[in-house]
């Protein structure tokens, strides 16, 4: 628990006490530093789905980045509690307009106000999503709009603007993109 992100050291004092009243009540607690909730949740996602005694993991959360860990077999889909509907491939892609591997992608052009950051300027999810579902990723759509193989209202100044800003574009990827590397149970128990 580190104090030099700007968490205030009260709220950090809380933090072990939370995890054993969690435990205590037999909740699985996978603390950490350098990774976020999703993280966590992406990373047992992956790490599970397969498991012979795991039917289907649902992730409840109305988080769009989440959407990245749907599997196209429906084995993780997401539920969104606001909406009161589950979400799988399909329905991840009938909502953004993406398949769910391309959904840090999607984000990284559009923006994404819960984690932050702006996306790029004239692209909204219409032409994102069209362009996406064409090329899948950021760094698979051609350079030049003469190139391009959707038909797009705005193509020409689409293209520039994803010219001129690709490392931010790509940093906005990254940033959307979940770890599924984080720390979780060595155990599907």
């Amino acid at each position: 628990y580190k104090t030099d992100e700007g968490m205030p050291p009260e709220l950090l004092t809380q933090f072990p006490l939370l995890e054993d009243a969690l435990r205590a009540l037999g909740v699985v607690v996978w603390p950490m530093e350098a990774f976020e909730a999703d993280d966590g949740l992406a990373a047992a996602a992956a790490r599970f789905a397969d498991h012979p005694e795991v039917e289907r993991v649902v992730i409840l959360s109305p988080d769009k980045d989440m959407a990245q860990c749907v599997r196209e077999d429906g084995r993780v889909v997401t539920f969104n509690r606001r909406e009161g509907r589950f979400f799988d491939a399909d329905g991840v892609e009938e909502k953004f307009g993406v398949r769910p591997a391309s959904i840090p992608d999607y984000l990284g052009v559009v923006g994404d106000s819960a984690d932050g950051f702006p996306g790029l300027a004239g692209w909204g999810a219409k032409s994102a999503a069209a362009v996406l579902s064409r090329y899948g990723h950021i760094d698979e759509v051609p350079a030049d709009v003469a190139d391009w193989e959707v038909d797009v209202r705005g193509a020409a100044k689409l293209a520039l603007t994803l010219r001129e800003n690709l490392a931010d574009a790509l940093l906005f990827r990254r940033i959307a993109t979940v770890d599924v590397d984080a720390p979780v149970s060595a155990s599907v128990d």
